[in-house]
C-alpha cells in the first residue's frame, strides 16, 4: 500500500498527531485476549476510537481467555485480508502457527500489552518491571520518612507465570528487598478485585504484623484495602499499579492509599493504531514502542484526568 503526504488525527487524548495519510484506508484486525478486564475492554475501545477518527476500518474479536478461539479468530482475521493485525496473547506461545499464518500472508503484526517469543514486527506495551520499581521507589521513600525498620509487605500476584505479573513483581521486589523491606508473596488473584478481597482476609490474619500490601494491579489494592477498612487496620498502607481512577481519587483524599503507576489502556489502544498506520506505510518502527508510565502518589496526582476508568497520562510517543 502506497503512503501519501503527511496529515493529521485527532488521538483518544484530544490532541491533533501526524500521521500518514493512506491512498485507500487500511483494514486493522484485532485479536483481544480478553473482555473480562476492565482494562482490556478500554484497551479497545481506545483502539476503536483511534482507527475510527483516523478513518481506518477496525474488525475487534474477543477470544475470551480461549486459547483456542484466539487462534481461530486470528485466522479468521487472515481470511478477511486485514493490512495489519493486532494481537493481544492469551498464551505467548499458543499464537505461534496464527503469526506464522499471518507472516505466510504477508501481513505485519503487532503485539500489544503482551508481547511473543518471536514473530510480531513490534510490541506496543509499557515496562511493567519499571512500573513495579516506581512503586517500589514510592513504598521506600514512604517508610523512610515514617523512620520505620522491619517493614513487611503483603505482595498480592496477578496470574501464575504471566509475564507482566513476574515484571511488576521483580521490578517492586528488587527496590524494596534493598532497602531492607520483608516481602511476602501472597496468592495469585487473577487481577480480580473480588480475589483479592478473599486472599486478603487471609493474609490479614496470617500476618497481623503487616505494615503494607503491594497488589500487581489497583483493581486488587482496591479489594485489599476495603478489607483492611473492614477491619479497622487504618495503619497499613496500600500501593498498586496501573492508574486506576478510583484508586487515584482514593489517594487524594486518604493517606492510605500511597502510590501507583500509570498504564492509560485508551491511550495504549492509540498508540497501537498509530503504529499500525506507520506500519502499513512502509516506515520502520521499534521493536518495542513504549507508551509511557510515570508514578503517581498524593503529591502529583491532581495532575492526571480522572474522568474515565484509568487516569490519563498520554505522552507524545512518537516524536
Amino acid at each position: 500500500m502506497s503512503a501519501g503526504v503527511i496529515g493529521l488525527t485527532l488521538t483518544t487524548a484530544g490532541i491533533m498527531l501526524p500521521r500518514p495519510a493512506f491512498a485507500q484506508t487500511i483494514k486493522i484486525g484485532f485479536s483481544q485476549a480478553t473482555l473480562q478486564s476492565p482494562f482490556y475492554v478500554e484497551l479497545t475501545a481506545g483502539a476503536e476510537a483511534a482507527a475510527k477518527a483516523g478513518g481506518d476500518d477496525i474488525v475487534s474479536l474477543d477470544a475470551n481467555g480461549d486459547v483456542t478461539k484466539q487462534n481461530n479468530d486470528l485466522q479468521d482475521l487472515i481470511t478477511r485480508g486485514v493490512d495489519v493485525l493486532i494481537v493481544n496473547p492469551v498464551n505467548p506461545d499458543a499464537v505461534a502457527p496464527s503469526l506464522e499464518a499471518a507472516k505466510a500472508a504477508g501481513i505485519p503484526v503487532i503485539t500489544v500489552d503482551r508481547d511473543v517469543r518471536g514473530g510480531a514486527t513490534s510490541y506496543v506495551g509499557r515496562n511493567n518491571e519499571k512500573m513495579g520499581a516506581l512503586v517500589g521507589e514510592a513504598a521506600v521513600a514512604y517508610f523512610k520518612e515514617k523512620g520505620a525498620n522491619n517493614v513487611k509487605i503483603i505482595e498480592i500476584q496477578g496470574d501464575p507465570g504471566g509475564t507482566v505479573m513476574a515484571a511488576r513483581r521483580d521490578g517492586f521486589d528488587k527496590v524494596a528487598e534493598a532497602a531492607g523491606i520483608k516481602i511476602v508473596r501472597g496468592p495469585y488473584a487473577e487481577y480480580i478485585r473480588a480475589n483479592a478481597v478473599t486472599a486478603m482476609q487471609d493474609l490479614l490474619q496470617a500476618n497481623p504484623d503487616l505494615n503494607a500490601v503491594y497488589a500487581h494491579n489497583d483493581d486488587m489494592a482496591v479489594g485489599a484495602l476495603q478489607v483492611l477498612k473492614e477491619n479497622g487496620r487504618t495503619d497499613v498502607v496500600v500501593f498498586g499499579v496501573d492508574g486506576l481512577s478510583e484508586a487515584v481519587k482514593i489517594m487524594t483524599d486518604s493517606d492510605q492509599y500511597i502510590a501507583t503507576a500509570l498504564n492509560d489502556p485508551r491511550y495504549l489502544g492509540d498508540v497501537t493504531i498509530q503504529t499500525a498506520r506507520r506500519i502499513a506505510a512502509g516506515e520502520k518502527v521499534p521493536s518495542f514502542v513504549d507508551a509511557g508510565t510515570t508514578v503517581v502518589t498524593k503529591e502529583n496526582a491532581s495532575k492526571f484526568p480522572t474522568t474515565g476508568l484509568f487516569a490519563e497520562y498520554r505522552p507524545d510517543v512518537f516524536k
